[in-house]
């Protein structure tokens, strides 16, 4: 009886079991244990069995079993630097897929490194590198020229001997080639003296006809009118004058006003010497270029002839015999309608027409003298640029076209100039790492 008991005790149980089974939630729970086990089997299976794998174009790169947290995101990093690029980690919780960066943004992201590379050089210290250029992990010799920019350190450099006379010369070396060539002149003959007498200034670009008329010649004599051999010569006179500075006179006015004293000068075989510039008067202009024209462009005049003008200006005797004159001795008519200087006879008349009045182009008319002179007066003042000029000229030039050049540079450079590496470690691996498992790294 005792084996027929036990047989139908362990039928029932059966039964019970099954019924059991058949039930919804515990078939669930049975499947998801199953499906849990497998992944976990497989996903381990694969960290151990390989070290690097490659998807899609991107390498995975495992830390080993049993290094620790820290030393797992420590070496991360030191992988990631020593790559040749700007490192940028970023932990997301998407998807590894969902994370990659098309290879637009990317590209982006390297134009705006060497946007920013380039406006830390404009702000950069005489002293060396400046700390935006060291905090963008860059270094100057790392990045690539800017095609917008201008070298005005070496631009100023070229430009100073085109502005003096050369030792026992008459004129400057103006015949020489515009440039660092002029460093290494060719060997010394008798023709050069006589070609330095007809050579014009190196200032003026393009031909003549692209020019007013006479604007060479004009230029190169205003040149040697404003720079003579002896300041100190007795014969030798001045016109010292101060730029407008009444609060209704732009700097169009302001340049008018100094054309019309230009012009008083030539014709009364004066030195024209500048003093005061407000627009100048401000921490911009160092040293003594403040409140001086000089801190823009090229100074009217030589320093010889600046300090001999100022040291007349203490003398009562220069005053009276009228070696030297001030602003206040003409009246505003002979400043600012002064007789145009006819020593080049009457270039103006070969203009051509360029005033338009209803529809039709005149000619001739009375103000043609002035247009003339004062564009003349105008290119010799601002002859040639000063560095601070041409760093302004250089900010403003960025400012406008900075993101173009570097995207221009970006998509054409065939140097080593960094792209920016985007890592991303989804948080869910750091549950991996947290139990000394194994950690993905993912980077370009």
């Amino acid at each position: 009886m005792e084996p027929l008991n036990q047989k139908s005790l362990e039928r029932a149980v059966s039964q019970k079991a099954l019924q059991m089974g058949s039930s919804f939630p515990c078939q669930i729970c049975v499947v998801g244990f199953l499906c849990g086990v497998c992944l976990t089997s497989l996903f381990l299976a694969t960290l151990t069995s390989f070290g690097t794998f490659e998807f899609g174009g991107f390498s995975f790169s495992t830390i080993s079993e049993g290094a620790s947290a820290g030393n797992s995101s420590s070496e991360i990093i030191n992988m990631v630097a020593g790559t040749n690029c700007s490192f940028k980690p970023i932990i997301r919780t998407e998807s590894i897929v969902d994370s990659l960066r098309s290879e637009e943004m990317i590209n982006n992201e390297s134009v705006s490194l060497l946007y920013s590379a380039w406006s830390a050089l404009l702000t950069e210290s005489e002293s060396g590198e400046s700390d935006d250029l060291q905090r963008l992990g860059v270094s100057t010799s790392r990045v690539p020229n800017a095609p917008h920019l201008e070298n005005c350190k070496l631009k100023t450099r070229v430009n100073e001997p085109l502005d003096k006379r050369a030792e026992n010369e008459t004129y400057p070396p103006w015949t020489s080639w515009k440039g660092l060539l002029a460093k290494y002149p060719a060997a010394a003959t008798n023709e050069h003296q006589a070609t330095s007498e007809g050579a014009y200034a190196p200032w003026i670009t393009g031909s003549d006809e692209e020019n007013y008329p006479l604007t060479r010649k004009v230029q190169r004599d205003i040149w040697m009118h404003q720079h003579p051999l002896n300041c100190r010569d007795p014969s030798v006179k001045f016109l010292v004058a101060d730029w407008e500075r009444l609060p209704g006179f732009g700097i169009g006015a302001q340049i008018a006003g100094m054309c019309g004293l230009l012009a008083i000068a030539i014709n009364e075989k004066r030195v024209l010497v500048t003093n005061y510039y407000n627009r100048a008067d401000h921490d911009g202009c160092k040293d003594s270029s403040r409140s001086s024209w000089s801190c823009y462009f090229f100074p009217e005049t030589s320093q010889e002839c600046r300090d001999r003008a100022f040291e007349l200006m203490g003398s009562e005797e220069a005053w009276k015999k009228g070696t030297i004159k001030a602003k206040e001795s003409y009246n505003s008519k002979q400043i600012w309608a002064g007789p145009t200087p006819r020593i080049w006879g009457d270039p103006w008349n070969h203009l051509q027409p360029t005033t338009d009045i209803n529809g039709s182009l005149v000619a001739y008319h009375r103000k043609m003298d002035r247009r003339w002179w004062r564009a003349q007066a105008v290119r010799y003042l601002m002859r040639f640029q000063t560095e601070y000029t041409c760093g302004l000229l250089n900010v403003a030039r960025h400012m406008a076209f900075g993101k173009e050049a570097a995207n221009m540079v970006v998509t054409t450079f065939e140097g080593k100039w960094p792209k920016v590496c985007w890592t991303y470690i989804p948080s869910a691996l750091f549950f991996l790492q947290d139990r000394g498992k194994q950690t993905i790294m993912l980077y370009n």
